[in-house]
């Protein structure tokens, strides 16, 4: 049974991940001071400490069950076996841009708070499981898409598809246009660029074939 004390213990937590969720969203991530969300929590600076150890673990925290919807969704579009190795890309590719677009401060801290490297093994942070998951996904859709066995040439493929992604990302974070419209207006876009990555990635395979 639940005393009185875990009760208060669990209702400032609460208010600690509500404050912090609204002033990431009106203030960006970046700005807010943990003084600041401990302050609108109704704590003080020194509780909050109790319960977070800084503001990545909040945005991990308040992050972590719309990313794993967010995986399963991609889950879902890679096994659709109806589509072609390059459509179930391209499907993933933007739904990754809209999300990220959607949700800045959880693609923030999915690219860059505390991130390991890809290739990593067994990392401690749960994000970071998710995070090489997700580029795991996009490694077998390349591999699929290219029928590569090299594994060293498909990772640097699969990074510099990754940074493909980020890039389109980065270009419309301060974007002037509700996300649902944009993504209307420049999906044929987004989609012709994969198509052109992979013709890259195929000629560069040609000529590697040709150099041997």
């Amino acid at each position: 049974m639940v005393n009185k004390k875990e009760m208060r213990s669990e209702e400032t937590k609460r208010m600690i991940l509500s404050a912090a969720k609204e002033l990431f969203s009106n203030q960006g991530f970046d700005s807010v001071t943990m003084r600041q969300i401990a302050k609108k929590a109704g704590c003080s600076h020194t509780t909050i400490y109790i319960y977070f150890k800084d503001k990545e673990a909040l945005l991990h925290q308040l992050s972590m069950p719309r990313l794993l919807e967010l995986y399963q969704q991609l889950v879902q579009i890679s096994e659709k076996t109806t589509l072609s190795s390059i459509e179930r890309l391209k499907k993933i590719s933007s739904e990754f841009i809209r999300f990220s677009l959607l949700n800045q401060n959880m693609y923030f801290v999915f690219i860059n708070a505390k991130s390991t490297r890809v290739d990593e093994d067994d990392p401690e942070l749960e994000i970071n499981k998710l995070r090489i998951k997700l580029f795991e996904m996009i490694k077998q859709m390349l591999q699929e898409c290219l029928n590569i066995e090299d594994e060293k040439q498909l990772l640097s493929f699969s990074r510099i598809f990754f940074y493909h992604l980020n890039g389109i990302i980065n270009t419309y974070s301060y974007l002037h246009e509700p996300v649902e419209v944009l993504m209307e207006r420049l999906i044929e876009t987004f989609d012709e660029s994969v198509e052109i990555l992979i013709l890259g990635f195929k000629g560069k395979l040609i000529k590697g074939d040709e150099n041997k």
